[in-house]
């Protein structure tokens, strides 16, 4: 017979697993809405702007947000 182990760290660390997936999609959200934002309103490559955002998130969204639309809004 197999023995078996149980999952150490029980439910937070369930939880915690869930919640790093949760920002990693949001990450990779970001980075896509980013590039394909970056493509209507930006004469600046998409791509560029996706990795800025892939490198620094938070700061790369700003950045973007701030320098990177042309016509705003």
């Amino acid at each position: 017979m197999v023995p078996v182990v149980p999952l150490q760290g029980g439910v937070v660390a369930v939880i915690s697993l869930l919640f790093a997936l949760l920002m990693f999609a949001v990450h990779i959200a970001m980075i896509v809405w980013t590039y394909s934002d970056a493509q209507k309103r930006s004469e600046h490559p998409a791509f560029l702007w996706a990795i800025v955002v892939f490198f620094a998130p938070l700061l790369g969204i700003v950045l973007y947000l701030i320098l990177g639309r042309d016509g705003g809004y």
